[in-house]
């Protein structure tokens, strides 16, 4: 075994681990807080940590495995199986995503009428929708036979052999092959295109909006400032450091929306189509690298959407506390009754 291909097993085990952990805890969170369940948005976070939970549990062993053996890791029939539940959860995850930009944008742009322009019905609706896309394609890709084991990803993934006619029946290979070519660029211009082009449209509209009420704000912090000379000049330089942090601040997460997807999506989808033109060979440590990349976005899911947040850690520390409360050892009655005799010593050297 090579250095880069134990670097690379290293790699899916970690983000398959930290997948699963970090997917599995914003589930947790929602069985245990109402006040989550009960917000819109949960239920496209829900369908994204779906999609990363199953994509960690199926896809990513399975990837590890072709890169162990660096042959196919299960029988043809079980292979395209698993490519075509590859497909159906990158573009349920990625159109959860966009739909989760455009609550976003309906909730700051439209903040009177969000109630009534999103409800659950509504979101219920918009991921049926997601389901039924990605079923489209991966039904499609299943009977036309264009899944398998890929050596350039070491994964079971959408892919045509070069060698045969791809489940083409009687059809000339060239024919075979556009379909397949014409195939792979709508798969990727319907989940990833469309969505990076909804994400961009959204969080920009937020962003404008986020920096004109900053505008604001600013305005009545300097007007605040001028009225108040009897002011110390570090409380003035720290308000204008607020005011400064305030106005990066929607920046930097937009940033990290928007930047997040195109870092770990665009290396992969980029590849697969130029890997669509002839005579153009991909090599196998770019392809499992891209692979990787393309399996990390599953695990930053968690923390750009849910696991940062405060209502999040609250639910999180919550349920860890009694966890731990449950596990620990009952005290004697030794121990409690010095524990109560050290609290009284301590009330009554406080109240004399």
């Amino acid at each position: 075994m090579s250095i880069p291909e134990f670097l690379l097993e290293v790699s899916i085990v970690v983000i398959a681990v930290v997948s699963l952990l970090t997917n599995l805890s914003v589930v947790l969170c929602f069985t245990q807080s109402a006040e989550l369940r009960a917000h819109v948005p949960g239920i496209f976070v829900l369908n994204l940590s779906f999609s990363n939970i199953l994509l960690a549990a199926v896809n990513m062993p399975a990837t590890f495995l072709g890169v162990a053996r660096s042959s196919r890791p299960f029988g043809d029939s079980f292979c395209h199986a698993v490519s075509s539940a590859e497909t159906f959860i990158s573009i349920n995850a990625m159109l959860s995503m966009a739909a989760l930009s455009m609550d976003r944008w309906v909730a700051v742009v439209f903040p009177l009428s969000y109630l009534s322009k999103m409800r659950h019905r509504d979101a219920l609706l918009i991921v049926a929708y997601s389901w039924l896309h990605a079923l489209s394609f991966a039904l499609t890709q299943l009977m036309m036979d264009w899944g398998g084991y890929s050596h350039t990803y070491a994964s079971c993934t959408v892919h045509l052999d070069r060698t045969g006619d791809g489940g083409g029946g009687g059809a000339s290979q060239v024919q075979v092959r556009a379909a397949y070519t014409a195939f792979t660029a709508l798969f990727h211009c319907s989940s990833f295109a469309l969505c990076l082009l909804v994400l961009c449209f959204a969080y920009l509209k937020v962003l404008r909006v986020a920096r004109s009420h900053c505008k604001r704000i600013d305005v009545i912090t300097v007007q605040t400032l001028l009225l108040l000379v009897d002011m110390h000049p570090s409380v003035k330089e720290r308000c204008l450091a607020q005011q400064k942090k305030r106005r990066q601040r929607a920046s930097k997460k937009i940033c990290v929306f928007i930047g997040s997807f195109v870092l770990c999506f665009s290396p992969y989808v980029i590849t697969r189509l130029v890997e669509l033109l002839p005579y153009v060979h991909v090599p196998r440590y770019w392809g499992i690298a891209s692979k990787c990349l393309f399996y990390a976005k599953a695990s930053t899911d968690p923390f750009v959407y849910c696991l940062l947040r405060q209502q999040y850690r609250k639910v999180l520390v919550s349920v860890f506390s009694r966890f731990m409360t449950k596990d620990k050892p009952f005290l004697s009655v030794h121990s409690s009754s010095s524990m109560l005799d050290a609290i009284d010593d301590v009330s009554l050297t406080r109240v004399t």
